[in-house]
């Protein structure tokens, strides 16, 4: 895609003497209003270089520029020379390559020969997969795609919380109040109902703590019983956490969790005693990290057992040596900023000169109306309810619109499941937010339906065209003169940017929110515009526009992980 800005940088470098291609380029802007032109430039700072008022240099400039056809029209206004790029020749280029290309004119080859890993999801074995999990899972998934189109090797990691005392906890509350037939009837639920009811009679007798400390102990040192159970609980887990995955169609490539790491944790520990970082504090291990701020990481408890930090040193490294990654992307709750920070600050001083490609993208928290989550209570809204009953309510506002020739089941599992990603994925990642039944299922205004239907609208007005393989040819992109046409222009021109800002940044919104513009703009263009003129030329160039477009929001909602029906 040719970089409009770029060129015009170049053009003005041949005018502008004292300045680089390269200041010039950092002066230019995009005006908020489209009355002021496509691209601005303010004359202010060649007041010294060019020892003239800004305004008569803007009006040397725009008389230059005037004479090249990339532009339709150049005007000085006081201090600012505003640009207004030839329609034809920015439509036939953004649509042309489109057309050519489909949704990969918005990749980039950023990436080429480097490997991205993303950790994401990482549920704890045997608690609830809730509607808390929604947001790495999601999150990190489209990071993932956003990478991938961008050029990346990535490699998904969901690095599954299977270790720790809460599974002394568990294994003690089976042995206690646990049955082999109802943890295979509902293993999540009622592993739940465990787990809950260990925390309520620990109230009551606290040597039951002092019990499941000493399971887990056991289970570290791999004594048969302790895994067994282990592992069939990690498994039970699993099969539930597939079900959800596969309705959200994620995959990963590893699902290496923190018990994986826990015969490589030794090998750390001896690092830092070797470095003299490992300070003994109470009988624990610890990295004192206050002169940098970061207070005290925790190495290993006075018991011997490891913690979360010791595992993700492990982790880290196990990754860089096994895959060489430019990035590794970990895609975790901001409540766990401090535990990032201090682990990577320790990493570097190992002397792994690769810490600073660890990268923590962290996000706000999911609460419910009626306060906070927690799993010891049992108070959580399990995220495969929440994707179900958006399926459900999908299917009832289809069904009462008795469409004919529809695949209902479908479409209400495409519609309602995009429901949930897109609400997730249209805010600020970093945003706490409240769950809400009502919001979550509501389908009107800026929403993931809305983009759908808008790209089924497309489509159908592609089937009503009759538009075959090898109708685009000799289009005449003068015909699409009209403001909406062009603005929806300029919008698919800016996708490729707005990918590549998406990733920089860490951040699907970005993306979500162009989409929304792209619909909203497709929308009036259909509204504005009649499409399917007699006009025969008019029409091929009006349905080049529309193919573009369709193509353009498919490939935005597949970078959020949602699919795009052809039909609604």
């Amino acid at each position: 895609m040719i970089n409009y800005k770029v060129e015009i940088a170049k053009l003005l470098s041949e005018i502008i003497e004292g300045l680089s291609q390269e200041e010039i380029l950092a002066m230019l802007e995009v005006p908020a209003n489209e009355d002021m032109g496509d691209y601005a430039l303010p004359c202010f700072k060649l007041a010294k270089v060019m020892r003239k008022a800004p305004p008569l240099i803007a009006k040397g400039i725009a008389e230059k520029l005037s004479e090249n056809e990339m532009f339709e029209k150049v005007e000085q206004v006081n201090a600012y020379v505003n640009m207004f790029l030839s329609k034809k020749d920015v439509v036939s280029h953004v649509v042309g390559e489109i057309l050519e290309k489909g949704g990969d004119f918005a990749n980039s080859n950023e990436g080429e020969g480097k490997t991205v890993i993303v950790e994401f999801s990482s549920p704890n074995i045997a608690k609830p997969f809730h509607i808390g999990h929604i947001r790495s899972t999601v999150i990190g998934n489209s990071i993932n795609l956003i990478y991938r189109a961008l050029g990346y090797k990535v490699v998904r990691f969901n690095h599954l919380g299977d270790y720790g005392t809460q599974f002394g906890k568990m294994i003690v509350a089976y042995r206690h109040w646990g049955n082999e037939e109802d943890v295979k009837a509902e293993p999540i639920k009622t592993l739940l109902h465990y787990y809950t009811k260990f925390h309520e009679e620990a109230e009551k007798d606290p040597s039951l703590d002092d019990e499941a400390r000493a399971t887990f102990t056991k289970l570290e040192q791999g004594n048969p019983e302790e895994v067994k159970l282990w592992q069939w609980f990690r498994d039970e887990s699993l099969k539930e956490f597939n079900r959800v995955y596969d309705m959200l169609g994620i995959e990963f490539d590893s699902y290496k969790g923190e018990s994986f790491y826990s015969d490589k944790m030794p090998r750390f520990v001896t690092m830092l005693k070797e470095k003299g970082l490992l300070e003994e504090s109470q009988g624990a291990n610890i990295v004192n990290l206050e002169d940098k701020g970061l207070g005290v990481a925790l190495i290993t408890k006075s018991d011997g057992s490891t913690l979360y930090i010791t595992r993700d040193i492990a982790a880290a490294v196990y990754r860089k040596e096994t895959y060489d990654f430019y990035k590794n992307i970990y895609v975790v709750a901001s409540q766990q900023n401090l535990h990032f920070q201090q682990w990577i600050e320790i990493i570097e001083m190992l002397g792994f000169e690769w810490a600073r490609d660890c990268v923590h993208v962290p996000f706000g928290l999911v609460s419910l109306e009626d306060g906070t989550m927690s799993t010891r209570e049992g108070r959580v809204v399990f995220l495969e309810d929440v994707l179900n009953k958006s399926v459900e309510k999908t299917k009832e506002i289809i069904a009462e619109k008795n469409p004919e020739g529809l695949d209902i089941d479908k479409i209400a599992k495409d519609v309602g499941i995009g429901a949930v990603v897109f609400q997730e994925l249209s805010n600020n990642r970093i945003k706490d937010y409240v769950f809400s039944w009502d919001k979550v299922l509501n389908f009107d205004g800026e929403t993931g339906p809305y983009v759908q239907y808008t790209h089924a609208r497309a489509c159908s007005l592609l089937r009503k065209a009759e538009v075959a393989d090898g109708y685009f040819v000799d289009v005449d992109y003068g015909k699409l003169t009209g403001d909406a046409s062009f603005r929806l222009v300029k919008l698919l021109y800016q996708f490729p940017e707005i990918v590549a800002d998406a990733g920089a940044k860490y951040e699907p919104s970005i993306v979500t929110r162009h989409i929304v513009d792209i619909a909203q703009a497709f929308n009036r263009f259909y509204h504005d515009e009649h499409i399917l003129v007699d006009d025969e030329a008019e029409k091929k160039a009006k349905l080049a526009l529309v193919y573009a477009t369709k193509e353009s929001i498919a490939k935005g909602l597949s970078l959020l992980g949602i699919v795009a029906p052809e039909k609604m």
